[in-house]
């Protein structure tokens, strides 16, 4: 790492003359235009060694590593302010007549939320957003017990974590934005409205700080072998204690836990075919890498909703109706009966392995 000033410094701290760093140009970007990016020339410019010679790239992954999981605060932010803008949308926007739960027809038309398709996005924006960031808060406090309580356990699944964090959460926050922006319909895609900034903004998150593929094949082939495999291993017993600990807990058992241990299922299943293929053929590995940090973060998205739904269980007895308590359970059971059940058919796709993939001749594309 080189720090290289603009002016070049005296012994005495006194500036001398200009350093040859200069703007080369602004970048004109798809999004997040308030960032002024720009392409720096260093052409014979004076820099200053920091630290120690050839530990550079060591000490840049640590600012890397936070700044990946800024990324995917980033994106459940913007999925965040997208999905209260299509909440209240949704809510004025008037379109069409619509069923009761009873099957009857309404005579005026109904504000689109009524409708049952309009209703399904917002709780997939809804139900990944709330799950989401429950994600990055535990793996803060992950972080907290590593810094503070020398947890290296806790360290080990931070780090785990981390890429299906960034990558992950920036995957399907960028999704969300484009939720919200069809359900604004044709308004959407009106500038002025303002849900096109949204979508523009959010992709980026799934570029910078490492391509999502990338962190996909981070996870993969290093980060699940890290330390002979432990922090994967920690994270199962997690989910096995929880799992354990509220199975007699009625009101959790088909709507939390069942879905969680099916989910559960399907990891182990790919870790053991990783285990089995990886080393012989890692294109096979790497062929599911980012299917299986899709699976991984879905899983562990589920285990939030299991650990949320749990609390709340345990501290009201009765949860009453139109409350916000019953609302996150609601949430939570969407989820599991909706989302999670992905799991399933991100494992048949890498359990199909690399044949198909890696069979086309380069031509052939």
């Amino acid at each position: 790492l080189f720090i290289v000033p603009k002016f070049i410094p005296n012994n005495d701290g006194s500036l001398k003359e200009r350093n040859n760093v200069k703007v080369g140009s602004l970048e004109k970007k798809m999004g997040i235009h308030a960032n002024a990016t720009c392409v720096m020339n260093y052409d014979s410019a004076t820099g200053y060694l920091l630290g120690e010679e050839h530990k550079g790239l060591q000490a840049m992954f640590t600012m890397m590593n936070e700044a990946r999981l800024g990324v995917g605060v980033q994106s459940i932010a913007l999925s965040e302010i997208a999905y209260q803008n299509s909440v209240i949308y949704a809510k004025e926007r008037i379109q069409g007549k619509s069923f009761s739960n009873e099957g009857q027809l309404s005579v005026e038309s109904k504000p689109i939320i009524n409708h049952p398709d309009v209703r399904r996005n917002l709780l997939d924006q809804k139900s990944f957003i709330e799950g989401g960031r429950a994600l990055s808060i535990w793996v803060a406090f992950l972080l907290d017990k590593s810094n503070h309580l020398m947890d290296d356990r806790a360290y080990g699944l931070a780090s785990l974590l981390t890429p299906v964090i960034k990558g992950y959460l920036s995957d399907i926050g960028f999704e969300m934005t484009v939720v919200s922006q069809q359900i604004f319909g044709g308004h959407g895609y009106i500038e002025e409205w303002g849900m096109s900034q949204f979508v523009r903004d959010s992709r980026i998150a799934m570029i910078y700080e490492g391509t999502n593929g990338i962190q996909a094949i981070d996870l993969v082939g290093r980060k699940l072998n890290s330390d002979g495999g432990k922090n994967i291993i920690y994270l199962n017993e997690l989910v096995q204690n929880f799992l354990t600990e509220h199975s007699e807990l009625e009101k959790l058992n088909n709507d939390f836990l069942v879905p969680l241990k099916e989910s559960k299922k399907n990891v182990e299943e790919v870790l053991n075919f990783f285990m089995s293929n990886g080393l012989k053929n890692p294109n096979s590995a790497l062929a599911g890498a980012s299917d299986f940090l899709h699976l991984l973060g879905n899983f562990c998205i589920g285990f939030m909703w299991a650990k949320m739904a749990a609390i709340l269980f345990k501290e009201n007895e009765i949860i009453n109706e139109n409350t916000f308590q019953e609302g996150k359970i609601l949430t939570g059971q969407y989820y599991m009966k909706n989302i999670l059940p992905k799991t399933n058919y991100l494992a048949k796709k890498i359990l199909s392995g690399d044949k198909i993939i890696m069979s086309l001749n380069t031509e052939q594309f």
